[in-house]
């Protein structure tokens, strides 16, 4: 994540695929209040989420047990009309 912030600092955009490594880094590493908070993040720069970037959302709230956060995802995706796929499901 620091890495995310230097980047920003140095004046580099911040695209979807950035935001997805930095989000799935934080599925791996059991931040789901981090990836969160990049989700967060993306909508307020207009970053355009797509399924990687929620499903790797959905899996970190998974793995932290906050399922009541991954199933909002899921509604969110829905509204937001971002594809589900099965790994989107799968993580849930």
């Amino acid at each position: 994540l620091r890495l995310l912030v230097e980047m920003a600092s140095a004046h580099v955009e911040l695209d979807t695929i950035t935001y997805n490594a930095a989000i799935s880094a934080c599925e791996k590493n059991g931040q789901w209040d981090q990836a969160l908070r990049l989700l967060v993040e993306m909508a307020s720069a207009h970053v355009e989420l797509n399924t990687i970037t929620c499903s790797a959302a959905v899996s970190a709230c998974e793995k932290g047990g906050q399922w009541d956060q991954a199933l909002g995802i899921l509604v969110e995706m829905a509204s937001a009309r971002v594809e589900l796929s099965t790994i989107t499901y799968n993580a849930a």
